[in-house]
Formats: C-alpha cells, sequence, structure tokens
C-alpha cells in the first residue's frame, strides 16, 4: 500500500490533458516527479521515530511532539482538496517547482527551528507545499509520457517512488536522529529539493488551464479540520471551544458545498454507498497505521529506552513488505473484485491491532517488531482495493476528484488517529496503548462491515 496515498494510477485524471510527446527529456521529468514525490512521503513518516528527541532539545510535552505530526499531515490534507485544481491553473511545471521550493526552504525552517512553535508554523507550509507537489507531479509524469503503455510504467515507477519512501521513513529518522541529530531528518531535504529544481529545468512548460477553486469551502474545511484536532489535542474548556467552533465550522461547509457549482468535495459523490464503504474503509486503515506507528515510536524510545535507529529499524519488517502486499493485492483486485481482498486485508488488520494487546514494557523489542507485522499486510492488503473500488464507482470524468476526496479523508483520519491516541497515551502509555489498539480495531471491523455491500467485481464505469 502506499500508506500515505490512494493508487496513482487511478489519479490520473488529475494531469493536463494538453499533452505533448515524449522527449528525450522525459526520463529526467520521471525522476524529478518521482523524487519530489517520494520526498513528501518520507516527510510523512520520517518524522515519528525522531519525536522523543524534539521533545527533549526543545521541550516539548506530549501535545507538542502531536503537533509537529498533525501539522504537516492536516494541512497536506486539508489543502489536497483544491491543489489538483491549482496545478491545473497554474501549470504543471510551475506548480511542482514552486511546492518543490517551498517545501525545501520550509525543510531548512525546520532543521533550524529555535522553538517547538517555529518547528509546527514551519511543518505547517511543509504540508501545504506537498499538496501542491503531489498533483503537479502526476500531471508531470503524464505529460512527459502520452502513449499509454509508457504512461503505465512510468506511474508505477512514480507510486514505487513513494511506497519505497514510506517504508525508509521511521530507518532514515532514526539513522540521522542517532548518527547526526533530529534536525538532521530536515537539512537532508535540501540536497533533494535542489536536485529536483536542478532536474526540473529540462521538464518540458505546462500550459496553464481554468479550473474552477472552491475557496469558501477549502477556508471552512480547513478551519473544522484544525478546530477538530485542536479539541482532540488540547482538551480542557479551550478543547470544548474548539469543538464548538468545528461544529460550527462543519455546517457551514457542508451547507457551502450543497451551494457550489463546482464544490471541492461534492456532497453527491456520498450517495452512492460504495463511496461510503470506501472512504470509511480508507479512513480506518489510515487511523491504525499511522497512530500505530506514532504509538509504537514512543513505546520503543520512551518506554522501552531504546535509540532511534533501534527504534527505526523495529519497524523495518512492518514497512518493508508493503510495496510486494501493495503488488499482491492489486493483482487480487483485477482478478475478483475489490471486496475480496479488502475482506482479507481488513480482518487481518484486526487480529494485528488485538495480538499487540499482549505487548507490555517488558516484552523484547524484536518480537514486537514482528508482532507489528499483521497490521502492516493487512492494511497493505486493503488500499490498493479500495482505491479501485472508488475508481469503479464514478465516472471517469470524476476520478480524479473522487480520488482527491479519499486521499483526503485518509490523511485527515489519519492526523486525527494520532491526536486522539496521543492524547490517550498521557492518561499512562500502556493503558491508552491499548485503548488506542482496542479503538483501531473497533474502527477497522465496522469499516469490514461495510465492505460486504460492496460488489464482488470491478465493474468500472465509463
Amino acid at each position: 500500500m502506499s500508506t500515505n496515498q490512494t493508487s496513482p494510477a487511478d489519479q490520473l485524471a488529475l494531469g493536463d490533458d494538453d499533452m505533448k510527446p515524449a522527449r528525450p527529456s522525459a526520463a529526467l521529468t520521471l525522476t524529478a516527479a518521482l523524487l519530489g514525490f517520494a520526498l513528501i512521503c518520507l516527510d510523512a513518516s520520517v518524522v515519528n521515530v525522531a519525536l522523543p528527541a524534539i521533545g527533549t532539545s526543545l521541550d516539548g510535552g506530549m501535545a507538542a511532539l502531536q503537533w509537529v505530526v498533525d501539522a504537516y499531515t492536516l494541512a497536506f490534507a486539508a489543502l489536497m482538496l483544491s491543489t489538483g485544481a491549482f496545478s491545473d491553473r497554474a501549470g504543471a511545471s510551475r506548480a511542482f517547482a514552486l511546492g518543490t521550493a517551498v517545501f525545501t526552504l520550509a525543510s531548512a525552517a525546520c532543521g533550524l527551528a529555535p522553538n517547538l512553535p517555529t518547528l509546527i508554523g514551519a511543518r505547517v507550509v511543509q504540508g501545504v507545499a506537498a499538496a501542491v507537489v503531489l498533483p503537479a507531479s502526476l500531471a508531470l509524469v503524464r505529460q512527459a509520457y502520452p502513449e499509454p503503455a509508457r504512461r503505465a510504467r512510468a506511474v508505477a515507477a512514480w507510486a514505487a517512488g513513494g511506497s519505497l519512501a514510506v517504508a525508509l521513513g521511521p530507518v532514515a529518522g532514526g539513522a540521522l536522529t542517532t548518527v547526526w541529530d533530529w534536525r538532521g531528518i530536515f537539512f537532508v531535504n535540501l540536497p533533494l529539493g535542489a536536485a529536483i529544481l536542478v532536474l526540473l529545468v529540462r521538464a518540458p512548460r505546462s500550459r496553464p488551464r481554468p479550473a474552477p477553486l472552491d475557496l469558501p469551502g477549502q477556508l471552512t474545511a480547513v478551519v473544522a479540520l484544525v478546530a477538530l484536532t485542536f479539541a482532540a489535542i488540547e482538551g480542557g474548556t479551550a478543547g470544548w471551544a474548539a469543538l464548538a467552533v468545528a461544529v460550527v465550522a462543519g455546517a457551514v461547509f457542508l451547507r457551502v458545498e450543497a451551494r457550489q457549482p463546482h464544490p471541492v468535495v461534492p456532497l453527491g459523490l456520498f450517495r452512492n454507498w460504495t463511496v461510503v464503504a470506501v472512504v470509511v474503509a480508507g479512513g480506518a486503515v489510515s487511523v491504525a497505521f499511522y497512530s500505530m506507528v506514532f504509538v509504537f515510536s514512543l513505546f520503543f524510545q520512551q518506554v522501552q529506552g531504546h535509540s532511534a535507529l533501534y527504534a527505526g529499524l523495529m519497524f523495518l519488517p512492518m514497512t518493508g513488505l508493503i510495496a510486494v502486499t501493495n503488488v499482491l493485492a492489486g493483482k487480487l483486485a483485477g482478478r475478483y473484485g475489490p471486496r475480496l481482498p479488502m475482506l482479507i486485508g481488513q480482518p487481518l488488520a484486526v487480529a494485528g491491532l488485538l495480538v499487540l494487546l499482549v505487548v507490555s514494557a517488558h516484552t523484547p523489542a524484536p518480537l514486537v517488531s514482528v508482532l507489528l507485522v499483521p497490521l502492516a499486510l493487512g492494511c497493505a492488503l486493503t488500499v490498493p482495493p479500495l482505491t479501485a473500488a472508488m475508481m469503479d464507482a464514478v465516472p471517469a470524468e470524476r476520478a480524479g476528484l473522487a480520488a482527491g476526496v479519499l486521499n483526503a479523508a485518509r490523511q485527515v483520519s489519519g492526523g486525527l488517529g494520532i491526536a486522539v491516541f496521543g492524547s490517550l497515551l498521557g492518561h499512562g502509555f500502556e493503558t491508552g496503548m491499548r485503548l488506542s489498539l482496542l479503538v483501531g480495531a473497533a474502527l477497522l471491523t465496522v469499516a469490514c462491515a461495510l465492505t460486504f455491500r460492496l460488489p464482488g467485481r470491478s465493474a468500472r464505469r465509463a
């Protein structure tokens, strides 16, 4: 599974329709797009293992560490609703260059941050830039490879770069934090960002296209998500006030979207039962996967006292199998339809969460590492089929929009899961960890029940 994105092959509708013939520079364009996608995926997973070091260095508690992760995730998720249209309006090459440049500068600001508020603010900017890079990078691939067969291979390589970055993120974060410092996880982005911009010089220029922007919907969505996350992390009187703001902003968002001719989230999508089931399943998988990486990154270091490098290595069996399992899941979905692999993957992930209930401070870390594998396999078996189910449920002309909605829902769910589970850990780590595992298992069980309503085989709509 590309755990932080939906299947890219089904997002081609986000690309530029004014495609040009493939040029000798196509390989350089693909390399730039692949590195850009890998860069933003890496920053979604590399930070978790460095959190204890960040907290010690900048004197931050659990709530601050949750914001270090969620500031990036929520900005990424919320702005993803509109950045596909922005990429079209600006032209994919310009949008990609702008997003990469801003991401690189924000990474430098993260690495130089003297305190947590500065770091969190820079993470927000990183998330905004990442939301621009994602659709623009895929649009560049489409532009560089107009022939369908070559384009399919190029998109597969693009997706593999993201999956590899997700898999290597915890290990890279642990190694950089141990050998260098937590600031190294951000400074390493600087040469990568510079290399991407150099490669982009040879990329064909994209023609801007008119695309509607729903600014009221985007603004109210951001307010609702930030307020909801604040309520989950901070709690207390301020948390209740933030929850009230989230409810009001959410109501306004629904009203705005119902009246907008080009809404960022077309509410009519959710009249389709398959769309509802897929969004719930995607959200549940993201809560289970991302939140458990967050929880066990802290567990290995704060509870068991291991180094950041050791903690990162403990995630390698879990993340290393993701890409291989993605391929298997895709083949199963292609042959049997999306429901079967989802009904295998989700119960497996539930079982993986329940097995982790036996973990305590005295459980050997290598055993915990092995116990995390069923969760990863279950999630990896679920994501490609649920993406295929979403694409099958909507007309072809709405595929890019539906993919954006699913991506945003998954990212938001992962961020909220970290917010809630981090708060639970504040009431005692092992107790909070077990409650988190049970909540994740319950969400996946509900998703699995909804999955039974999905069609047994794909029936793609034209």
